[in-house]
């Protein structure tokens, strides 16, 4: 493929504004795929957490061609969390496709994406997703996506960028929303976009090699693979060359594998030329930001920055009395070596052993980020504990500096003074408010530490009716103690198994966690409390036998359904001296063993 028919592109948006689902329909237009072929929606979510939650983890690469040029894809996750994945990917694009749902405008993460692909200097070609929702506002969304672009200072040449309109949902765009649509047709507008305002990929095909490593792949056979672009030179089949590490030291190394890509599959290469996005094998612990380049003049590239982290949580291996009995790996070696492999594929991730005991420090951008690992981790078959998310402080200039984020809420309007009282509390500042169909959008600037949990407390107030987003804001100064939780818990006073007589006596507490018939320890988590202290309780006591009948003391017993706790729940919920128990079966909370009880 010539170098000037390769257009290399990310496609970039908020969470849930529809990248993966473009792309299902761009590879199903472009003739890819037979007519009478069966296949999955949302081809590039692979990972099973991907089609569980509905989000894009982690970028994937795939191309089409269209007539004679070849279009290299990438898709990137749209949470913040996993902004880390944007900033090196966007190292391998030209130009970045903005999705814009066209009813909601640009949100806090479009605004943090848009951020990352500006620093990258790409342009911006916009499509107005979902215009088939009853409540679209085109013109409005496009006026929305220039100013965000303005308050970017984003250079005049991409403030006047190329607009497309449609639904990938329904597979068809339209060069205005006032055309009449014609569902499955239209995607070649936005590959004519891509021709005409991304530029070919830049480099000269003669100078040394350069092939910078920006994520990472597994295979099965082969084991790591680096994918990457290659910005000079050219790779070919067996090639000896020399990877210079993050570090700083060379390393030889000989090419066994080059994979390009059709679709979101891999295809084996004999040669990868300036521009061409590849896999390629030969290095078992090639790592994020490496540069493959020429053995006899390396030219490294320059490291990729990434944002440091914001969260950090300690993880450590499991020791309640049922510890070894549903993991696999459960000892401190096994999280060392799982952990040290993430960090080589994940640089937003930061691990370090702790000193005060045995375990690890795990620093990630949100608690979406760890908690993705950590059920990466229990799915794998590993068992172990983790503490309570703390943010992390900063000193400057003599102060404690702690990070802000930007957070944008949807409600309805009844709900809005209830979502700002709570916000309060929190140290969230209302900086803007408007009302629109008795819909009411808010923005408030709130300490990280204040969001931390907060989700579940949001959905229940409004309702599940609510959105909440949030995106880094900037390090602000410390905003002073933010209460956690001002319930207690109720706590097993021994090693048991829960009864229905028990746990109806002990409804009228507080919230149950459990049902009955399940196996407890001394010192685990069934509920919380309705004060303030913590409770010691005795789920399994029941009810005493005796002689004498009596009208309605033989009633059956009716128990209110527990709370259902997801892992984010979980995290959330504990306080310092509590830990979540984390197996490939069940999900435990627990008062950790110093712990004292609040009376």
């Amino acid at each position: 493929m010539q170098q000037d028919k390769i257009r290399n592109v990310a496609i970039i948006a908020h969470v849930d504004h529809g990248k993966t689902t473009l792309v299902d329909q761009l590879f199903r237009q472009s003739g890819m795929f037979r007519d009478n072929q069966q296949v999955a929606e949302r081809l590039m979510d692979s990972m099973d957490l991907e089609r569980e939650r509905g989000i894009t983890i982690a970028s994937k690469n795939g191309s089409y061609n269209y007539g004679d040029y070849q279009i290299n894809i990438i898709d990137t996750p749209g949470h913040a969390d996993f902004g880390g994945q944007v900033e090196r990917v966007l190292r391998m694009a030209d130009g970045a496709l903005l999705l814009v749902d066209a009813q909601e405008g640009p949100m806090p993460q479009t605004f943090f994406v848009v951020k990352k692909a500006l620093a990258a200097k790409l342009p911006i070609l916009v499509v107005v997703n979902k215009i088939d929702k009853e409540a679209a506002r085109c013109e409005w969304c496009v006026d929305q996506v220039f100013d965000l672009l303005g308050r970017l200072d984003a250079p005049d040449e991409i403030l006047d960028f190329p607009v497309v309109y449609g639904s990938a949902k329904e597979g068809f765009m339209v060069a205005d929303p006032e055309y009449t649509a014609v569902p499955g047709k239209g995607m070649e507008l936005i590959s004519e976009m891509i021709i005409n305002h991304v530029p070919p990929p830049a480099g000269d095909p003669e100078a040394p090699l350069q092939l910078q490593i920006n994520t990472i792949d597994y295979s099965p056979y082969l084991g790591r693979l680096g994918i990457g672009k290659v910005v000079n030179g050219t790779l070919n089949l067996n090639d000896s060359v020399v990877v210079a590490r993050r570090d700083g030291s060379i390393k030889p190394v000989r090419i066994n594998k080059i994979f390009g890509f059709a679709g979101n599959t891999q295809v084996p290469l004999e040669q990868a030329v300036t521009g061409n996005i590849v896999a390629v094998a030969g290095m078992d612990d090639v790592t994020v930001g490496v540069t493959f380049t020429d053995p006899d003049d390396p030219r490294p590239l320059p490291l990729i920055e990434i944002d440091p982290p914001t969260i950090s949580m300690n993880f450590i291996p499991n020791d309640s009395p049922f510890a070894g009995q549903d993991g696999k790996f459960v000892t401190s070696r096994h999280l060392e070596e799982r952990l040290s492999r993430e960090i080589l594929a994940d640089v937003a991730l930061q691990v370090e052993p702790l000193t005060d005991g045995v375990g690890f420090r795990v620093s990630g951008r949100g608690e979406l980020h760890l908690s993705i690992l950590i059920e990466k981790m229990r799915r794998e078959g590993y068992e172990f504990q983790v503490t309570r998310p703390h943010v992390i402080m900063r000193e400057e200039n003599g102060k404690t500096m702690e990070p802000y984020e930007e957070l944008t809420v949807d409600v309805d309007e009844q709900y809005q003074g209830v979502v700002i009282e709570k916000l309060g509390k929190l140290k969230g500042v209302l900086e803007d408010m408007q009302v629109e169909n008795q819909m009411t959008r808010m923005k408030f600037k709130v300490p990280t530490r204040g969001l931390l949990g907060y989700r579940s407390e949001f959905m229940t107030d409004t309702r599940g009716m609510g959105v909440m987003n949030y995106v880094f804001a900037e390090w602000g100064p410390y905003a002073g103690e933010i209460q956690n939780r001002s319930n207690g818990v109720m706590i097993v006073k021994e090693n048991c198994t829960s009864v229905a007589y028990a746990l109806f006596n002990l409804q009228d507490r507080g919230e149950l966690f459990i049902g009955p018939g399940e196996e407890l320890y001394k010192g685990q988590i069934i509920g919380e409390h309705c004060r303030p202290a913590d409770l010691v309780v005795n789920p399994a006591k029941g009810k005493k036998l005796t002689n004498m009948r009596a009208s309605g003391s033989d009633e059956a017993v009716i128990l209110t359904p527990p709370r259902e706790m997801s892992l984010e729940d979980c995290i959330a919920y504990i306080n310092d001296d509590e830990l979540v128990e984390i197996t490939p079966k069940i999900i435990r909370l627990r008062k950790s063993r110093d712990a004292k009880i609040r009376a």
